[in-house]
């Protein structure tokens, strides 16, 4: 098993195109190519994730929040921050003189992050999971998560393994619907050259072949995996196909979930069953005048992480928004728009990905020992 490896399998649940622009996510220390028996998942890149990564003789973190943001400038052992990611690319063998033995490549860190807020099953999904929401749906859309119409030409005796193929890798898909394509009959024709080994058809001559017109939805993200998919599945030599980029984005992507309580609830016990729920010391919240705290609370947003700056963006029919990171401006906003707010913070909100990553990489990478760090609350209660 390799750092790519584990990064291939943390990209199916994530992919690197569903990332926002001005995003850092990947492989931010460490090479593809070093080998990897043991994971530590976490959160944040902190000092305790290290040690906790160097006694669980972890070579590779995976993390949501990605350790690089701004450009070094300068790699000072005396800076808080460069020390760490020094001391992560090659542990200390003057702590440790066997570190240097123990971690010859040093600890490889990645990390997934906007991409994992807009994953189907990422950070919002999961949390909306936690909170027992039903009927879900992408709360707010992702403009880059982009679709590709594939075009190809399949024999008939081929065309449902192409099919199963591309689908199974994330093609297909419109709304609650997987394997969704359409195909019509034709006629291709080729002209094999001296060194080629066709399908059908003789060389030195103009072959006519009945084949089927293939077309498929295609997220932007998957298309390298699905064109894979593709050439592995078709007998041809050289696959033809057309990609026609879309202006309609992904129905299935966006930032944070909206859905329902199976049953309402008044907001005081909803509240109290969030922070039930999520495992946090405390809650703050964000009331409009005039709504009382016995208002039975049926539709909810979920968005984890810094979500306080979306606010504004907000449908209007949502009854309490559960979010991170509210500031003072945020709670003026949600107040003008009569909406309610519970913060459970931003690690609250998120948090309870990373025992759901390490359960994905479990399953993707078979035989790889895959531990967990969940970092306590770093914010306390005065009293």
């Amino acid at each position: 098993m390799t750092v790519a490896d584990v990064c291939a399998a943390v990209e199916e649940l994530a992919p690197p195109g569903w990332a926002y622009e001005w995003d850092r996510s990947g492989l931010a220390v460490g090479s593809p190519a070093a080998g990897v028996s043991r994971v530590l998942v976490a959160l944040t890149l902190t000092r305790d994730v290290l040690d906790a990564a160097l006694r669980a003789g972890a070579e590779m973190i995976v993390c949501h929040h990605p350790p690089l943001w701004e450009p070094l400038r300068a790699l000072r052992t005396d800076d808080a921050a460069t020390r760490l990611l020094l001391d992560l690319a090659r542990p200390s063998p003057a702590d440790d003189p066997a570190q240097s033995r123990r971690f010859p490549d040093g600890i490889a860190c990645y990390a997934a992050h906007t991409n994992l807020d807009v994953a189907p099953g990422g950070v919002n999904a999961i949390l909306a999971g936690r909170l027992g929401l039903i009927d879900t749906a992408p709360l707010l859309p992702v403009p880059h998560a982009t679709q590709v119409k594939l075009v190809t030409f399949v024999p008939e005796s081929h065309l449902a393994a192409v099919h199963e193929a591309v689908c199974t890798r994330g093609a297909g898909v419109i709304g609650d619907y997987t394997h969704c394509s359409f195909s019509s009959p034709g006629v291709g024709s080729f002209l094999p050259g001296e060194r080629t080994q066709p399908f059908s058809g003789r060389r030195r001559r103009v072959n006519e072949e009945p084949e089927r017109r293939f077309e498929v939805l295609v997220p932007e993200a998957r298309l390298a995996v699905v064109l894979d998919a593709l050439r592995a599945a078709h007998p041809y030599e050289e696959v033809a196909y057309d990609l026609v980029p879309l202006a309609n984005p992904d129905p299935a992507l966006g930032l944070g979930v909206r859905g329902r309580l199976e049953t309402p609830q008044p907001l005081a016990a909803f509240a109290a069953f969030v922070r039930t729920a999520l495992k946090v010391s405390h809650l703050r919240m964000v009331r409009p005048p005039g709504q009382a705290m016995n208002r039975r609370i049926r539709t909810v947003g979920v968005l984890g992480g810094s979500g306080g700056g979306e606010i504004a963006a907000m449908p209007h029919d949502l009854d309490v928004l559960v979010t991170g990171d509210v500031r003072y401006h945020d709670a003026f906003q949600a107040r003008d728009k009569g909406l309610t707010v519970i913060d459970a913070g931003h690690a609250g909100t998120e948090k309870w990905a990373v025992p759901a990553i390490a359960r994905h990489i479990r399953r993707r990478c078979r035989g790889l020992r895959v531990s967990t760090y969940l970092e306590p609350d770093v914010f306390h209660l005065i009293s």
